[in-house]
């Protein structure tokens, strides 16, 4: 039988469809008449079907041709939105970047109209903060390890490490506003001070009340930390307080801390050829500060509300009580910053507790609770957290009621004896401590101590 191969098979298709095609074309040519049916009646008109057709076609090859012109507008359309999104997005973000360096420019000019010193280590974080909004990571050179202020402010830098310069500069604009929130609730409370509170200090607060004058360090967030500033209020404040009306007089400290003894940012500010003239005005002072605690007529009470580290540790031996919460510690980590020890306690601590304890503190930078510091004589008397400042305060209000002048003469009667030899110690103290603050060993500790702080 014959079997018809592909190319037979194609052939016949085209044959057919040329034939079609012929006919098509017949019938477009004929006449209307010759397509009318002879009987007149309704037949098929296939002129009209051919046109019907036709249009079918061109609908057809419309809607054929609309779907891709339609997905083409489409996709020109998401194109578009494409371009246009960004462009939004960066018309927002350069308003944005305008308010942010609008607002860094303010907050300039409201650090500048600040009237309390926020501080050395805030004013680094300012400094660091700034020059990154404005220049990017640190790209200076690391400076000498003497020169203490650029050392600082190079490592204050250095240590924000890759932050962004918009966060920078959001860090900074916030910093600045916690300042000038913190400054406005203060000026709030100077408008209605309380009761018998002395004005014209910065660092401490001074009231007297109920027959008692209360000194108290008023840096909290640097831990009371004393500073030169704070130093000459204190010296004042027991000046004003030796000649006033209270019967007695108490130290204490505000916030977490009673104190953290000498603010080591005092060494910061001072350039490597103005270290000699330091170390002589340093001992100076301290000297008088010293001499202050020895000299006071009057009983003086330090209620130690938390942790105390250095001069507020040694001076506590100048006191006549010391009445401390059972969270308190005891430090004088003298040794360890190249130091010596200072406020009569290479003479005081000795006689109180013994050589072999004193050497434990003073020499060997041994911390001491304060059930230690009690049972070593430092401390008079220990008191639960939580009852401290109720039970403290009734006995200070029950010694304040007793004959004010019989106290005075009493306490000259306890002290006058020794108080020429204290004062000799005082200055063989700060003689030596001057040439300390001048020694290698106590620069690098110091530096040593800012490099750990920057770290942590």
């Amino acid at each position: 039988m014959f079997q018809p191969t592909a190319s037979d098979r194609q052939g016949g298709i085209c044959r057919l469809l040329l034939l079609l095609l012929l006919l098509l074309l017949l019938l477009l040519l004929l006449p209307p008449s010759s397509l009318a049916p002879c009987d007149g009646g309704a037949g098929p008109d296939l002129r009209s079907q051919a046109v019907l057709a036709a249009a079918r076609r061109n609908q057809d090859l419309l809607t054929f041709k609309r779907k891709p012109l339609l997905s083409k507008w489409k996709m020109e359309f998401r194109q578009a939105q494409a371009v246009c999104i960004p462009a939004t997005h960066l018309h927002m973000t350069a308003a944005t970047m305008q308010v942010s360096q609008k607002d860094f420019e303010k907050a300039q000019e409201q650090l500048k109209l600040l009237k309390k010193d926020p501080g050395n280590e805030t004013k680094l974080k300012l400094y660091a903060l700034f020059k990154q909004a404005t220049e990017g990571p640190c790209n200076s050179p690391k400076p000498g390890m003497l020169d203490f202020v650029k050392k600082a402010k190079w490592d204050a830098w250095n240590s924000l490490g890759s932050l962004s310069q918009d966060n920078a500069r959001q860090k900074y604009i916030e910093l600045v506003s916690s300042l000038v929130s913190a400054e406005s609730a203060d000026q709030k409370k100077d408008a209605s001070p309380e009761e018998g509170r002395h004005g014209g200090y910065e660092t401490i607060i001074v009231t007297t009340k109920n027959k008692i004058t209360k000194i108290m360090f008023n840096r909290p967030d640097k831990k009371n930390a004393i500073n030169r500033k704070m130093y000459r209020e204190i010296i004042q404040a027991l000046e004003e307080a030796g000649k006033d009306d209270s019967t007695i007089a108490v130290i204490t400290g505000n916030g977490e801390y009673y104190s953290s003894g000498n603010d080591l940012s005092n060494f910061t500010d001072i350039q490597p050829n103005q270290m000699e003239e330091m170390a002589k005005d340093g001992a100076v002072l301290l000297k008088e500060f010293v001499g202050h605690f020895i000299d006071f007529p009057k009983p003086l009470i330090a209620v130690v509300n938390g942790p105390a580290i250095g001069i507020c540790v040694t001076v506590l031996a100048l006191c006549d009580v010391v009445y401390a919460s059972d969270r308190a510690t005891f430090h004088s980590p003298f040794s360890q910053l190249g130091q010596s020890p200072e406020g009569c306690s290479s003479y005081l601590f000795p006689k109180i507790m013994g050589l072999a304890k004193a050497s434990e503190i003073l020499l060997f930078n041994k911390k001491l609770t304060a059930a230690e510091a009690c049972a070593q004589g430092l401390v008079t008397e220990v008191f639960p957290e939580r009852s401290f400042q109720k039970e403290v305060w009734a006995r200070l209000e029950a010694y304040a009621s007793l004959p004010k002048n019989s106290l005075a003469l009493s306490k000259q009667l306890l002290r006058s004896a020794e108080k020429e030899k204290l004062h000799a110690v005082n200055s063989k103290e700060c003689e030596v401590l001057q040439e300390r603050w001048l020694s290698d060993e106590c620069v690098n500790a110091i530096v040593s101590f800012f490099q750990r702080k920057s770290k942590l």
